[in-house]
């Protein structure tokens, strides 16, 4: 009983001392849609496939949802941390921003206005009577998508041989997170290889450059090479991912003309033609005619 009473005791005393972060703390507006409603039950998915909501839980029985926050840089957040009505006394959030929050009741909402950092830890945490203090991280994902992706060769501009081997290079600027980031390139709609980036660690806007090797054919003459740099931001990121497009690059192969040797046997003189297809200087075909006298 005096332990319980000098534990009533102490929340009180913190209480006071934190009257200011207390007066913002009001009863929680309603949720928007992706943020699961306060409760001790979860929802399970749904036997029509329907989305089921993700929620973290932890051996304390701290829940937050969603278990991962997506948010590009610049726009508002919101998640929701929630307790069982019983075993604990205070429940809050801390490493954010203008400090920490608290309230008495069994969830609180966090709402950010605007996401101006790169590198985030929110953390839910609870105090319990019995048990102790626990706590749960929410994973958070700030993005930008790419302003600019262009393509081109590696050292080589003009046309290009057949068989011979050049260097595609795609370079995507001002991206965030890279570690999140796909790059695939297309000759035509054909694509020709996909690219992550090893930066896995990096959360603030960088460029990165990624090459593909290709061999060019006669039948891609007049063709066309692109990239596509898209965020894989995983299920509960946006439904529709950030997508940039490079510029087209026309495809100008040569070849060397091959002409079928062939004997002939003639009892008079007579005059042959002999045609030679090969491409022309500005990407076209054309045919030469030669003239033989026998």
């Amino acid at each position: 009983m005096c332990a319980a009473g000098w534990m009533l005791a102490l929340v009180l005393i913190c209480l006071i001392g934190s009257a200011t972060s207390l007066a913002l703390i009001t009863p929680a507006p309603p949720l928007p849609s992706h943020i699961s409603p306060p409760s001790t039950n979860l929802l399970p998915p749904t036997s029509s496939g329907g989305h089921a909501e993700l929620v973290a839980t932890v051996d304390c029985n701290l829940k937050i949802s969603p278990s991962v926050l997506v948010v590009r840089f610049g726009d508002p957040a919101k998640a929701n941390c929630s307790k069982p009505s019983t075993g604990f006394l205070l429940l809050g959030w801390e490493n954010i921003k203008g400090g920490s929050l608290y309230t008495m009741e069994n969830f609180l909402v966090l709402s950010v206005d605007n996401i101006t950092e790169w590198s985030i830890n929110p953390i839910c945490f609870a105090t319990s009577d019995l048990r102790g203090p626990c706590n749960i991280s929410l994973p958070l994902i700030v993005y930008k998508p790419p302003e600019r992706v262009s393509i081109q060769f590696s050292n080589h501009t003009g046309p290009m041989f057949e068989n011979h081997n050049y260097t595609l290079q795609c370079t995507v600027q001002n991206v965030a997170p890279v570690g999140k980031l796909v790059v695939t390139f297309y000759r035509g709609q054909t694509p020709l290889g996909r690219f992550r980036s090893s930066r896995i660690a990096e959360k603030t806007p960088v460029n990165e450059t990624f090459t593909l090797i290709v061999t060019p054919h006669r039948e891609d003459n007049g063709s066309q090479y692109w990239c596509e740099a898209k965020l894989e931001l995983g299920p509960t990121g946006p439904q529709h991912p950030p997508v940039e497009m490079s510029q087209n690059l026309p495809v100008m192969v040569l070849w060397n003309p091959e002409v079928q040797p062939t004997k002939l046997h003639m009892k008079e003189e007579k005059c042959l033609e002999c045609e030679v297809e090969t491409t022309q200087p500005l990407g076209g075909r054309g045919r030469f005619q030669t003239r033989i006298l026998y």
